[in-house]
């Protein structure tokens, strides 16, 4: 199934952010630590660079992933022009307080003390960018919550005498062109859940986690993986918890919610979902399959 949301707000939201962008220094994207590329904004990418804008990539959540896996990443980003990357976790305030600095030196016509540095936050839903938003103001200005695209407006805010940050609602793209990505943005609760098949999207994860964190899976749910498929893992989770249906059959559906669940939280471990590696390989792919079509 591909997976697609684009609530109708988000229209507004592109139009809103393309017109603020003419005035703003520096963007912040703030994408998931777990899965950077499939958590980039195609438009947010394709807006920056039409108005010449460097971009700092904050790799939030980074308390959630695998922190060798989140160092390649830094390094894939730190290579592109105009791009300075750094990984957060949007709840420690010292982390947070790196960003306006980190910003400046992406806009050192900035750094005279005559003229405010402006900032511009973006990101897709549910990156946490709203706690991150929080903590840079040092209130709450932004409501925080579980599910995607709770900030609806567009709103600037000062930092101190010298930097400023706009806030703009979480923003997805009307097409997700790759089948794995919306999956990995479902499992991390990017999209709404009325868009996604939990089931689905569990055993996907399961399959990944099956080929790169088997010990974690054991760690977590405490039977073997040897040779077992992501169906099989969703059914052993339920059976673990006690989630039966009449009969004594696993209920596949609530089993898919707990391991979502889990892995949302972190009760897995830490745990990234692609790497630049597992990114190229992807692209390679489906170029290769769109040639053999044509």
């Amino acid at each position: 199934m591909a997976i697609q949301w684009y609530p109708g707000h988000m229209t507004s939201a592109r139009k809103k952010a393309a017109e603020t962008m003419a005035s703003i220094d520096v963007v912040i994207e703030v994408l998931d630590a777990r899965l950077p590329e499939a958590s980039t904004n195609p438009l947010v990418r394709d807006l920056r660079l039409h108005r010449q804008r460097p971009c700092l990539k904050v790799l939030n959540k980074a308390d959630l992933a695998d922190p060798e896996v989140t160092r390649a990443w830094i390094d894939y980003y730190d290579r592109q022009d105009g791009v300075k990357a750094v990984a957060i976790s949007s709840k420690n305030q010292g982390e947070v307080a790196r960003i306006p600095g980190l910003c400046q030196r992406l806009a050192p016509h900035r750094n005279d003390n005559t003229k405010q540095l402006r900032m511009m936050i973006m990101g897709i839903p549910n990156v946490g960018k709203s706690t991150l938003m929080n903590a840079l103001v040092k209130r709450k200005i932004a409501k925080v919550g579980d599910e995607p695209a709770v900030t609806k407006s567009q709103q600037m805010h000062q930092i101190s005498v010298r930097h400023s940050i706009t806030d703009t609602p979480g923003l997805m793209w009307p097409k997700i062109e790759y089948p794995s990505d919306g999956l990995m943005l479902a499992a991390s609760h990017a999209v709404g859940r009325n868009a996604i098949i939990d089931e689905e999207v569990a055993v996907f994860l399961a399959t990944l986690l099956l080929a790169r964190y088997p010990a974690l899976l054991v760690g977590r749910y405490g039977f073997p993986v040897e040779g077992i498929d992501g169906v099989a893992v969703v059914e052993g989770v339920a059976r673990r918890r006690a989630l039966l249906m009449r009969g004594g059959e696993p209920d596949f559906e609530k089993a898919s919610i707990v391991l979502l669940q889990d892995y949302r939280d972190g009760k897995l471990g830490r745990i990234s979902l692609e790497t630049p590696e597992t990114r190229s390989a992807m692209l390679s792919a489906v170029r290769e399959e769109r040639a053999a079509a044509e």
